[in-house]
């Protein structure tokens, strides 16, 4: 709802929140080399020496296995098409350049063939409304690597208002989440001599006023929490060194997260401190001139946001108070400062239904939209608040049913606009400017190019149900033509927690690789994830975590059922929490899939808590040095991996340069795998984060060698 999220997120968390970014540098590797005092070792566990990230002996094993890997896959029939049909995608000068606004400029970063590391640039809207803008180059960070002989990747950029001239820019090594910060001015485009820096860390620093700024950062031993971010914001006056700076606040090593950050809506200026317990456990903190900290008083497993006057709270639990109870799932609100002069009167916004949740809620200076997802469809409305209270209208944006609709305030401080983007498994993204929401018509800005052919394709939703009964949604893209005989190659992708929903979108990469060759693409709404709202995410929290496992195993078995396909043509794909997912479809179900593709995963469950940020994730998975191990055991599938079980073709794949995931987890199942004679392959590229790669090439690759190993395997 406000600029508060972005306080927020300001301290580390935005990457963090989707277990979704990457390395262990260099200079990092004693950090991310294994914590035996922490945890001793498994004696059981012969390949510990793996999670030595940087280790000569390891990097070596490393080769070993991409050379193997390449032999097998980038040298198969039609490979280097399939890689040169994805570059062109991710390069293609036709995608659609999204831009956020500063003052009158309209600012993007871009990458191409000619930009592999990108440039950060701006723009008139004006410029803007044209099939081909003029635009301002800003920073070149190509050239910047060329110049200093670094790889940096583009973090982002933070920029003072009002006059947008000083900004914050965030730069990280291949793409790790530790970044350094750097002070440049828009108007030399130079780097600002003696300006605000701050070392590379898991951290943040943000604009307060032009001489002053919040910065949380590695500021030596006991600075940092056990999950690797800040334990400690300060208050930092430009030209004094930052060992002097003003604590503002400091946190316990086991918290999550530390953060402070500055609101500077004219009329409405307030400083925040954040502190992250554990996901979807924080405290809120108004600072007052003096320095003294007033908490928000409640719940910490509330989605908390400010802006202008107004005071919201997406609630994960009911929350009794001023005499009423509010649902969990609910969105209220009421007026900030007399919030924190004592009043408890709330207005409900939007309360849940068995099919409802909120997807999001977007505030711009006079209204309210809401975004909500109807058995995973959205459905906006436009609120506003006058003499009589809240109203609300609904806001249609088109016909499309089975897509996405998202929305994004302009300029919330100066009026009323949103950007709307609408779409699906087959239909391009189209970037929609509404300057009177709910008034007027959109106007369509840009849409995205047609990179395959969908023509023969059409989308479906179906329901399967799981294990205890409950009903679990999934779309489906699929031929027309679709011969019900169970010979179709299909890919069923998941993700299953941290709240997050998996909704339509299109993706040049799925449709080149995957669907343009007759491939059937599944996705599926599992526990875990928030397409249902708090409740379907707190169904499959700790001990309830197979409840997951189970609705995705439902859906494998409803595709089967429905003769789409059969296990022998059916492959599971999942990233991160997700690859936890296909790492348990991998050592439950192996009966279900033909290959199972594992990427950038968590699957040591005894010792990922030990590992990079691992014990931020305690809340979602349980704490394993406890009790807890008697669930967790349950679904690690490191410890459920039986040499003598028949596993289907399997391809893991990791970043040296993840620093999010500890690139351990998949090394160590690849090389148990291995050992036991198995169906495996195994990548893992130098750059990347927690994600594919640093560049569209090295994404590229690495997609391409996904797809080759999945046609390899289910079109036999």
């Amino acid at each position: 709802m406000s600029k508060l999220s972005h306080v927020c997120l300001a301290a580390g968390l935005a990457a963090a929140a989707g277990l979704a970014g990457t390395p262990a540098l260099a200079a990092q590797a004693d950090q991310n080399a294994p914590k035996e005092d922490a945890m001793p070792a498994t004696p059981a566990d012969p390949y510990l020496w793996l999670e030595d990230v940087t280790g000569d002996k390891q990097l070596a094993w490393v080769r070993e296995q991409n050379a193997r890997t390449e032999a097998e896959l980038a040298g198969a029939p039609g490979f280097d098409k399939l890689e040169s049909d994805i570059l062109a995608v991710l390069d293609s000068d036709a995608k659609i350049p999204y831009v956020g606004k500063r003052g009158e400029y309209y600012y993007n970063f871009w990458q191409d063939a000619q930009h592999e590391r990108g440039i950060w640039r701006r723009t008139t809207l004006e410029e803007y409304r044209k099939d081909e803008p003029k635009w301002e180059t800003l920073l070149d960070l190509d050239a910047l690597n060329k110049a200093e002989n670094e790889n940096w990747v583009w973090h982002g950029a933070d920029c003072l208002r009002p006059d947008y001239t000083r900004c914050l820019v965030a730069l990280s090594r291949g793409g790790a989440d530790a970044d350094v910060t750097r002070e440049f001015d828009l108007t030399t485009k130079q780097w600002v001599e003696d300006g605000f820096y701050r070392p590379e860390a898991k951290g943040s620093l943000g604009w307060i006023d032009r001489d002053t700024v919040y910065v949380a950062t590695d500021l030596g031993p006991g600075s940092m929490t056990e999950s690797g971010y800040a334990r400690i914001v300060k208050e930092w006056k430009r030209g004094t060194p930052i060992e002097s700076a003003t604590v503002v606040y400091e946190g316990k090593p086991t918290d999550m997260a530390i953060g402070a950050g500055h609101d500077d809506t004219p009329g409405y200026e307030r400083d925040f401190v954040y502190r992250a317990l554990a996901f979807y456990n924080n405290e809120l903190y108004l600072r007052g001139k003096d320095g003294k900290l007033t908490k928000v008083d409640v719940p910490n497993s509330a989605q908390k946001s400010v802006q202008r006057e107004w005071l919201g709270l997406e609630l994960r639990e009911p929350w009794e108070v001023g005499g009423k109870t509010y649902k969990a799932g609910s969105f209220i609100v009421t007026r900030f400062d007399d919030f924190m002069a004592g009043g408890r009167d709330f207005d409900v916004l939007f309360e849940p239904t068995d099919t409802t949740s909120l997807a999001g809620a977007t505030m711009t200076k006079s209204q309210l939209v809401l975004n909500v997802l109807d058995d995973v469809k959205n459905r906006l409305s436009v609120v506003r608040h006058g003499a009589d209270g809240w109203t609300s209208e609904p806001l249609r944006i088109g016909d499309m049913e089975l897509g996405t609709t998202s929305v994004g305030a302009v300029d919330a401080d100066e009026s009323d606009a949103l950007w709307i983007t609408t779409t699906n498994y087959v239909t391009p993204t189209t970037l929609m400017l509404a300057e009177q929401p709910g008034k007027a018509e959109p106007e369509t800005l840009k849409t995205m190019p047609v990179f395959f052919d969908a023509s023969r394709d059409v989308i479906e939703q179906h329901f399967a149900t799981s294990k205890d009964g409950t009903r679990v949604p999934y779309f489906i893209v699929h031929p027309k033509d679709l011969a019900l005989d169970g010979s179709a190659p299909t890919l069923l992708y998941g993700y299953g927690g941290f709240e997050i929903s998996l909704t339509p979108s299109y993706s040049g990469t799925v449709g080149k690789g995957w669907l343009e060759k007759g491939g059937v693409y599944v996705v599926a709404n599992i526990r875990g994830g928030g397409e249902y709202g708090p409740r379907w995410h707190q169904a499959a929290l700790k001990e309830k975590r197979h409840k997951a496992y189970e609705d995705f195993a439902a859906v494998a078995q409803d595709l089967v059922a429905r003769r789409i396909t059969s296990p022998q043509h059916l492959a599971a794909m999942g990233g991160s929490n997700g690859g936890l997912l296909t790492g348990n479809m991998l050592t439950q179900y192996p009966e279900l899939f033909g290959a199972i593709v594992i990427q950038v995963p968590l699957l040591d469950m005894k010792r990922y808590s030990h590992l990079l940020a691992g014990a931020s994730w305690m809340a979602e998975y349980g704490d394993p040095d406890t009790a807890d191990w008697e669930f967790i055991k349950t679904f690690s599938p490191y410890q459920l991996f039986d040499p003598a079980q028949d596993y289907p073709a399997t391809f893991i794949w990791t970043t040296t340069r993840d620093d999010r995931v500890h690139p351990g987890h998949a090394r160590k199942m690849a090389a148990k795998m291995l050992a036991a004679d198995k169906d495996v392959r195994y990548y893992e590229n130098t750059e990347g984060g927690h994600g594919a790669g640093a560049t569209n090439k090295q994404s590229a690759h690495v997609w391409a060698l996904n797809y080759t190993f999945l046609w390899n395997e289910l079109a036999k």
